[in-house]
């Protein structure tokens, strides 16, 4: 399980009730309580005012929380807008931890004066921890800059000057037909863990969508689910196979959606990864073999099956050819066909299912 380091200052305990405690308490200094949970909105909210207030007393009430023209009032704006909330809440998460990172330790200074130079040292400290975190970092840093220009807190965008951050990663592990073959021998099909996996694999569905699905989505032979992408609103229709269609009949929960807890309540997308690994860690698997890398097979087991790029892009809902070619294009060169070219598949008008509105 990767743990996200707490900010500083900040301490977490369970009490004597086992209920989740956060403070902020700077040495030889009086413990301010938190909201929860961690890492949410109101708990960096409550955090940043608490910390510009320490370790003189806190500032009146009234005064700003934030400096005009800095990155901490840059990023509130960002968050506000919607460039932000139109997106995932999961996807949300994710820029938001990564961005308070950077708040952390440049959110006091001023955008105006921010040159080329500083990002590329910036960024060059980051690589040198993680190039994928940097590369992350690099990509968030980017979407901020515009948005500084268009909202004048900055005249020119340095980020246009700043290059790319090139490394080689082998991604996410993508679950082997031995992986499966263990896991479905571990975990019987009435378990909550087996459900998810098959639904996870005959769909191609994100976590996200892999716990909303369920009886209500079943048209004729078809699953048919919408999802929010970078683009819109899509609607999937993923063809049902026939041992998939097995396996749901078999489903005797009274639940609506097919993925449920122990307690057969519906379960939500918080703890869904974890819940999984450790599942399939149960099972024999390598560590970290997450749900990304059951939806990384079923694009894998598509193309094996004799799927074209764009057949598989429409199933799974991706908008990338990129990241087909990443996670097919090994299966497809063994059956000796080309990837098709990106100008193409710009050409394919809503490859990846319908789009709403």
């Amino acid at each position: 399980m990767i743990r996200q380091r707490l900010p500083k200052y900040v301490h977490a305990y369970k009490d004597r009730h086992e209920k989740l405690r956060i403070c902020f308490r700077p040495p030889g200094q009086l413990r301010i309580a938190l909201p929860g949970p961690l890492f949410s909105e109101p708990f960096w909210i409550a955090y940043h005012k608490v910390k510009e207030g320490t370790p003189e007393q806190p500032k009146p009430i009234g005064a700003s929380s934030t400096k005009a023209g800095s990155f901490s009032a840059l990023i509130a704006d960002y968050y506000a807008s919607s460039l932000f909330t139109a997106l995932e809440a999961s996807t949300q998460a994710t820029y938001r931890g990564q961005l308070e990172r950077f708040r952390q330790k440049h959110g006091d200074k001023p955008v105006a004066r921010l040159e080329a130079r500083h990002l590329d040292i910036i960024l060059g400290e980051e690589t040198a921890k993680s190039p994928s975190m940097a590369s992350n970092l690099r990509k968030r840093l980017a979407t901020l800059m515009k948005c500084a220009v268009k909202w004048n807190y900055i005249e020119r965008n340095p980020m246009l000057q700043v290059d790319r951050i090139k490394y080689k990663t082998a991604g996410i592990r993508t679950w082997s037909d031995v992986d499966i073959a263990k896991f479905r021998t571990r975990w019987k099909d009435d378990a909550p863990q087996r459900i998810a996996m098959e639904i996870m694999l005959y769909t191609g569905l994100r976590r996200s969508d892999a716990v909303r699905v369920g009886r209500q989505h079943i048209q004729g032979d078809h699953i048919v689910i919408t999802t929010k992408k970078s683009g819109g609103i899509v609607q999937l229709q993923i063809p049902i196979h026939p041992e998939f269609r097995a396996f749901l009949d078999k489903i005797n929960h009274g639940h609506l959606n097919f993925i449920v807890t122990g307690h057969g309540a519906a379960r939500s997308e918080k703890g869904f990864t974890n819940w999984i690994i450790d599942a399939s860690r149960n099972a024999g698997l390598p560590d970290q073999s997450s749900p990304h890398g059951v939806r990384k097979a079923a694009c894998r087991m598509l193309a094996e099956a004799g799927c074209s790029a764009l057949e598989i892009m429409a199933i799974t809902g991706h908008r990338d050819i990129k990241e087909i070619e990443l996670y097919c294009a090994p299966p497809i060169r063994r059956r000796g066909l080309r990837m098709p070219s990106p100008r193409r598949v710009a050409a394919y008008e809503n490859v990846a299912g319908t789009e709403i509105g």
